[in-house]
């Protein structure tokens, strides 16, 4: 007997329907997860505009969805440490551990690794905004069961902004500057203040996600919509060590390359645009520079789940609206207005 699920898939830009999917027989070591809540992210966000990522190209129909979190309802042979009925944040990152790259502890530079609802791999591994969806056994990390699904679901943004802010070296005493002021760049601004950072500044181009920054606790404000006078001018006084390009564009490179003093540090943390881009490259020489690129996360995730279930990082301070699954499609329409929202959950109901 197989189950079937209900499920977001994409079949090409802005195409985005509920399709009824059938489930394979559950495989030795995996588990069946009841959706509980998913986050729509940046990326997926991505693939329902253009039908890929930076790179990553759909080529067939696609299940969206990687920030999620459900309940157990069935364990494939061979699980041990997990029961039907326990809630679990999913790790939406399937790296093989034997690879150079796992050997050497970057596990999110695995040269085998799936991940939930990308386009990286063919065949495409499919995600987690279904109602039914299949996980191995590691991916999934029991949390509380009175913990809302919603916060279990948004421990994958803030592993990935914890992994951006390890990669920036030792924060504290720092100021630190991030450009673009979704929700990676607000956890990320977080996570900058949580590793020590003294000083945080958010700088995007509009104004409803800067106010919401702002309530989060940023230090400074900018909007760049007018011009970059107001940018320069903070910099110039501030002295920013690090900043977080988030925005996943050339002008937001540009303006964290040239907003860090001489021998700061840039991250690279928003998608880019595949291909060629220009990029002030003689200024990373200039001031020495160190320009690093982050990649999702490794055992970063372990460490969201643990912050989010002691309330080391209160996560749903970020949610604006929370939809059924069953309403995917308006669901992104809402996420894409930068106006009304900034972060946007599907739940099971």
């Amino acid at each position: 007997m197989t189950d079937s699920a209900l499920a977001a898939t994409l079949f090409g830009p802005e195409d985005l329907r509920m399709v009824e999917r059938p489930l394979d027989r559950l495989d030795p070591g995996m588990v069946r997860v009841k959706f509980g809540a998913g986050g729509i992210c940046g990326s997926d966000m991505h693939y329902y505009r253009h039908a890929r990522t930076g790179d990553f190209v759909v080529t067939s129909p696609l299940v969206l969805g990687h920030e999620v979190a459900g309940e157990i309802v069935e364990l494939g042979s061979g699980v041990t440490g997990l029961a039907v009925g326990d809630h679990v944040a999913v790790n939406p990152s399937r790296w093989c551990g034997h690879c150079v790259r796992c050997r050497e502890g970057r596990e999110n530079l695995c040269e085998n690794i799936y991940f939930m609802g990308s386009a990286s791999k063919t065949p495409h591994m499919q995600g987690g905004f279904s109602s039914l969806f299949d996980a191995t056994a590691a991916q999934c990390v029991r949390v509380p069961a009175d913990l809302p699904f919603s916060a279990a679901a948004l421990a994958e943004p803030l592993a990935v902004c914890l992994h951006a802010v390890a990669r920036a070296g030792a924060m504290e005493g720092h100021k630190a500057i991030v450009f673009g002021a979704g929700p990676i760049g607000l956890l990320t601004m977080l996570c900058a203040k949580l590793a020590g950072a003294s000083e945080v500044a958010v700088v995007d181009v509009a104004a409803a996600p800067l106010a919401f920054a702002e309530k989060l606790g940023a230090d400074h404000v900018v909007d760049v919509s007018g011009g970059d006078a107001a940018l320069r001018d903070l910099s110039a006084q501030a002295g920013f060590d690090v900043g977080f390009e988030v925005s996943g564009t050339p002008a937001g490179l540009a303006s964290a390359i040239g907003s860090v003093r001489k021998g700061g540090t840039v991250v690279q943390i928003g998608n880019l645009a595949g291909g060629l881009l220009p990029v002030p490259a003689n200024a990373v020489m200039s001031k020495e520079l160190d320009l690093k690129g982050t990649f999702r996360f490794g055992r970063e995730y372990d460490r969201a789940v643990s912050l989010i279930v002691s309330g080391g990082v209160d996560v749903l301070k970020l949610v604006t609206a929370e939809r059924p699954l069953s309403g995917a499609p308006d669901a992104f329409l809402l996420a894409l207005d930068r106006t009304q929202s900034v972060k946007v959950v599907l739940t099971a109901a």
